[in-house]
């Protein structure tokens, strides 16, 4: 499908040489996204979109992007690493912006490519979930002293349990499809765990959790891995860099990897929380960051874990009875799917909690 304005975006940017060439790239969900080909011997480039019907404000967004690769550039730039390589370099426009407005209003961004590099969609060892959580943590470590106050909330509450668990109970109240009585057992399930939603926010009100930058989607994809070395070079997909608590990404981070089914397996037998994932994410992300976290922070990341579960799961559900109108859908039902998939996890977890404790307490 041809995107308007893509030439009159490529032009507008301060690339090397003109583009010669625009390749789509199929794999992001949210915005367009396009591989710039300026020539052989010239750097490449990323051109994207901005879906501003999810990113309504997205002087906002690139405002949180481009502070927080600053201040990691520089990070890497004393220790003697490759600032172009290690984090994302926002490309400006001709005019000095960092984004640029096409016709249509339209918002347009660009970074720089990282060549030699691969990702993956989910982790299929120990070690390379191991080298994921090495990547979250230095990226968490290198923006410890930022500012998080300062940062915008591009998407607000996006991991508050307490609203989400609020925005559940409208979904369930009104059940506009008709579906609620399918999803009797999971609703009671759910709900039942609302008491506990209010663990990470409350941390945060009375100073036991710190207020601190977060990446808020800690998927094994959005890290870039040297495609020699194997390791972790660079955290991408900063939309929805905000402030928040570490826990939320060391949560996120482990019901998708640390889970031993794809989060829309339809046969929950095959749905648990591997310990032994969970275990080498806890040395990685924790080893890279503990000089930057509390007690109460290490101690509270299995909760940090039940809780990204609980809310993804209840928002699956939720926009199931909704008639799945927020995520992209593959079939009917495939938030029924999902939700009934995340909620197998939270059982299983509920029953490996104190492992998951003594797990966490070996790096007090």
């Amino acid at each position: 499908m041809e995107v308007k304005y893509l030439d009159m975006a490529g032009a507008a940017f301060d690339f090397a040489a003109p583009p010669v060439n625009f390749n789509r790239c199929d794999q992001g969900l949210i915005s367009d996204t396009f591989f710039v080909d300026c020539g052989e011997g010239k750097p490449g480039y990323i051109l994207q979109k901005i879906n501003t019907e999810i990113f309504s404000e997205p002087h906002k967004l690139m405002s949180n992007i481009k502070g927080v690769c600053t201040h990691i550039a520089k990070k890497v730039e004393e220790l003697g690493g490759d600032p172009l390589r290690e984090v994302r370099t926002v490309i400006s426009t001709k005019d000095g912006a960092d984004y640029f407005v096409d016709p249509d209003g339209c918002y347009w961004r660009s970074f720089l490519a990282i060549s030699d590099v691969t990702s993956y969609d989910y982790p299929d060892s120990p070690e390379l979930f191991y080298k994921s959580a090495v990547a979250f943590g230095r990226f968490a470590r290198q923006l410890a002293d930022y500012p998080a106050e300062t940062l915008y909330e591009t998407i607000p509450g996006f991991h508050n349990s307490v609203s989400r668990m609020e925005q559940f109970r409208a979904a369930v109240e009104s059940d506009k499809m008709g579906r609620a009585a399918e999803m009797k057992e999971e609703i009671e399930f759910a709900l039942s765990k609302a008491p506990l939603c209010s663990y990470i926010v409350d941390g945060l009100r009375d100073g036991r959790f710190r207020t601190c930058v977060t990446h808020n989607d800690t998927k094994i994809n959005n890290v870039l891995m040297d495609k020699h070395t194997g390791e972790g070079v660079c955290i991408i997909d900063l939309d929805i860099v905000m402030p928040g608590s570490v826990l939320y990404d060391f949560g996120d981070a482990i019901r998708f990897g640390a889970s031993t089914a794809l989060e829309d397996e339809t046969d929950l037998s095959k749905v648990s929380l591997d310990l032994e994932m969970f275990d080498v994410f806890v040395n990685g992300f924790v080893g890279e960051l503990y000089d930057s976290m509390t007690k109460d922070e290490i101690m509270g990341l299995p909760m940090g874990a039940y809780l990204m579960t609980l809310e993804t799961g209840i928002r699956f559900l939720g926009d199931y009875l909704n008639g799945d109108v927020y995520y992209h859908t593959a079939y009917p039902g495939h938030n029924r799917d999902r939700a009934r998939n995340q909620l197998a996890l939270l059982r299983d977890m509920d029953g490996k909690m104190e492992e998951m404790q003594a797990i966490v307490a070996k790096y007090l």
